[in-house]
């Protein structure tokens, strides 16, 4: 097995790597001879229009009578006009030519012409400049064959015409992809999943003596952003194959037949190198459920199918895995899906707490991190947060500390970052009237005091009025003490009422609505319609599912799956939870208005407040906390 794979002593390098690819240079010369030939045909019939030809007992016989205006003597013909056509409007004139006779002395000639008192332009091409004409010729040709060799190369590696139909995966082909599981963190289910496949490349057997036979594919499903590629490259690494990747959409071509001709190549340019993996991402492109509800594609159909049957046509002990991902699963055809094909999926989810820590670590192994980072509380902010999100966060902490001149990383960074990634950077240059400020004080308190002082709610971290540039004039940041994967029907009750306590408070204290409250209000009516469409949490409408949700890898929308009786009476219940919050949120800010006004008041000086701050106020009062310090 080795000896397959070791057989050059640099491990990158791609096949082909060192080698001219065959028919880049007879494709090249073959475009090159059809151009110059269509030029010259081309700009001989343009030549040849202009001109009337004749003979050249023609051409003496004007010269007798004296009808010659003027005369241009070339190395391969004479061009003459008549006294008639040189008589005429400039633009309807037209000259005329004729060939020159064997032995006919052109010098000789010209001499005569010019005592006839005929104008004579001489273009007699000497040897030497005979000589640089061919060059020339030369010269443009050799130019134009370098040029179009180039971009055969660029378009195909094989040729415009000979590599058309060839699988782009041999670009993409790696030895050693150079990641491992080390690399891969937050996804312990999915690892142990394809860590049977890592343990069959290298000892297959151990599975053949028993008369086990490995999956031929896997699925990995995920959302965007979760680790499918670099999981299917992690695989290759830890078995030391090489690796095969290539896009769904790179087999679908605008000429039938194309992407089945890609297909074969891919196969059989893995099967010289087995064992190997073969990872085709956003499989979902070619692999599309073949119904005719929305028209048929024959080139995808076809495509489908040959990959059907190369799934098919080769054995598992010859070492080769199939690998696929997508994030819209529901799509796929079921043949591709069928047990011998991708019949193993691989839930590839979003991490959780630990799993979150663990890829922060991650990626921050080759980042200097100051003593005061914790990434624990950073990995409880983050939740809901992919693996890219993060990798993301990690980089623009150290962007940050970069631009604030440190040599390390430290929690402001991280924390800000995160804040950044969510909100957008501050907008340093906004500047509010006082009224406008105000209003976004108590509005931004009202959400933070609603959350306070019930007691299903997250705790609240941060409370800003400085406005960012994600449009947002302020932000009330909460962040749970520990990770929950169920919610009760009291906890999105008060969710709703946190949402709409920033409208809430600006009724209770202006007696005016804004249109600061439009965010909160479309998370708020979305939250609602989940309750009663999909929680079944309405008493009117009980335990009935109304709403189905598509693409749940994706945007998880939810779609209307009733009648429109009962979508009129869905909407009428999301208003009834929506208005019960309201007049909730509006009650509890009422009781609570002199708490109101003195957070909201110590907000206006300091900005940003912390939600130990805001719990100082609630538990003990502004009296036993220090008087706030005047912004300068």
């Amino acid at each position: 097995m080795e000896s397959n794979r070791n057989n050059d002593n640099n491990p990158n390098k791609k096949p082909g790597d060192g080698q001219r690819p065959k028919g880049n240079i007879g494709t090249a010369l073959l475009i090159t001879l059809v151009i110059v030939l269509l030029f010259s045909w081309i700009f001989n019939s343009v030549e040849k229009s202009q001109y009337t030809e004749t003979t050249f007992s023609d051409f003496l016989d004007a010269k007798k009578a004296g009808q010659l205006a003027e005369v241009e003597l070339q190395y391969d013909r004479i061009l003459y006009m008549t006294k008639a056509e040189a008589a005429k409007d400039p633009s309807q004139q037209k000259a005329c030519y004729t060939g020159l006779p064997s032995g006919g002395d052109l010098m000789a000639l010209a001499e005569e012409l010019d005592g006839m008192g005929v104008t004579v332009n001489e273009k007699i091409v000497e040897d030497n400049s005979m000589i640089m004409m061919i060059l020339s010729y030369v010269v443009m040709i050799g130019g134009l064959f370098l040029v179009m060799n180039m971009l055969t190369k660029r378009m195909g590696g094989e040729g415009m015409m000979g590599g058309f139909g060839k699988s782009k995966a041999k670009v993409y082909m790696e030895k050693q992809t150079g990641v491992t599981f080390k690399d891969v963190a937050g996804q312990d289910e999915a690892k142990e999943s394809l860590q049977e496949i890592i343990d069959f490349l290298h000892n297959p057997q151990k599975y053949t003596a028993i008369g086990a036979k490995l999956p031929k594919g896997a699925l990995l499903v995920g959302s965007p952003g979760t680790g499918k590629t670099l999981l299917a490259k992690a695989v290759a690494g830890e078995a030391n194959v090489p690796f095969f990747s290539i896009s769904g959409s790179d087999f679908v071509e605008m000429f039938v037949g194309m992407g089945a001709s890609r297909v074969r190549d891919l196969f059989q340019q893995a099967a010289k190198v087995a064992p190997c993996i073969i990872f085709i991402d956003e499989i979902d492109a070619v692999g599309r459920s073949r119904d005719n509800r929305y028209g048929s594609n024959s080139e995808q159909e076809q495509t489908l199918n040959q990959l059907l049957s190369e799934i098919d046509g080769f054995e598992p002990s010859k070492g080769i895995v199939c690998l696929a991902a997508t994030n819209r699963p529901e799509i796929l055809d079921k043949a591709l899906l069928r047990p011998g094909r991708f019949d193993r999926r691989i839930i590839v989810d979003r991490p959780n707490l630990q799993g979150r820590l663990d890829t922060l670590k991650v990626h921050t192994r080759k980042i200097k991190l100051s003593e005061d980072v914790d990434l624990r509380k950073i990995a409880q902010a983050t939740a809901g947060a992919v693996g890219a999100d993060l990798a993301n966060l990690v980089n623009e902490a150290a962007l940050r500390a970069v631009r604030k001149g440190r040599q390390a990383v430290n929690q402001e960074d991280l924390l800000v970052s995160f804040e950044t990634v969510i909100a957008g950077s501050e907008k340093k240059n906004t500047v509010l009237t006082d009224m406008e400020k105000r209003l976004v004080a108590y509005h931004e308190v009202g959400h933070a005091l609603v959350a306070a002082l019930e007691k299903h709610s997250q705790p609240v971290s941060k409370i800003t009025i400085v406005p960012h540039t994600s449009g947002a004039l302020g932000y009330t940041m909460q962040m749970p003490e520990e990770e929950k994967f169920l919610s009760t029907a009291d906890e999105l009750r008060t969710e709703l009422r946190t949402l709409v306590g920033g409208r809430a408070a600006e009724q209770v204290v202006f007696g005016v609505q804004t249109t600061g409250a439009a965010n909160d209000i479309q998370r708020a009516t979305a939250l609602a319609r989940n309750m009663v469409t999909q929680y079944g949490m309405s008493d009117k409408l009980g335990l009935m599912s109304t709403a189905s949700v598509q693409n749940q890898y994706l945007d998880g929308q939810a779609y209307m799956d009733c009648a429109q009786s009962t979508a009129a009476e869905v909407d009428m219940e999301v208003k009834r939870f929506l208005e019960s919050a309201y007049d909730d949120a509006k009650r509890i800010l009422t009781e609570n208005r002199s708490l109101l006004d003195e957070i909201s008041e110590f907000l206006l000086v300091k900005e940003t407040i912390t939600g130990d701050e805001l719990m100082a106020y609630v538990n003990a009062g502004k009296n036993q906390l220090p008087a706030p310090e005047t912004a300068e």
